[in-house]
């Protein structure tokens, strides 16, 4: 249950973040983030230490604005209730990186890589849960790509 109510002032929050997410750029990058699919932490490595690249400006981008949305919600700016019923593409984002995310914070000395991410979806059974429900659906869209490709073969 919620501390509070949502607020006119959060849903207008809610709407800039939408809006923000519709900028041509940010859709590119979703985009490439859709179907970008770490297969280890050298996947996420290559990407992360391809300065330069659009890709990797891509990355940069999502992981940005969502950090950026997650620590409105737990800095208290954002109610969270609200945000959690919005922010579906959070947990797909974090679903991606999570299985590498400590490891890759160590190799590349960014410590609060996704912290704010990681707060957000890990601060209940809830959210939890909900990742571990989008990882079980990347996993079974990597499969039916997979099959895919082989029965083009």
């Amino acid at each position: 249950m919620s501390e509070s109510q949502p607020t006119h002032h959060d849903a207008d929050l809610i709407l800039k973040l939408y809006d923000l997410r519709r900028e041509p750029v940010m859709r590119e990058a979703r985009t490439f983030f859709g179907q970008f699919s770490p297969k280890s932490l050298d996947d996420l490595m290559k990407l992360a230490g391809a300065f330069g690249t659009k890709e990797q400006a891509y990355l940069r981008q999502v992981a940005g604005y969502w950090e950026m949305a997650a620590s409105l919600v737990n800095r208290g700016a954002l109610n969270r209730e609200l945000a959690l019923d919005n922010f579906q593409e959070l947990f797909f984002v974090y679903a991606k990186i999570q299985p590498y995310l400590e490891e890759y914070r160590q190799k590349m000395g960014t410590p609060q890589f996704l912290r704010q991410v990681q707060q957000l979806a890990e601060s209940s059974a809830e959210t939890r849960e909900r990742t571990v429900a989008m990882q079980k659906m990347q996993a079974e869209m990597a499969r039916r790509r997979e099959e895919a490709a082989l029965a083009a073969r």
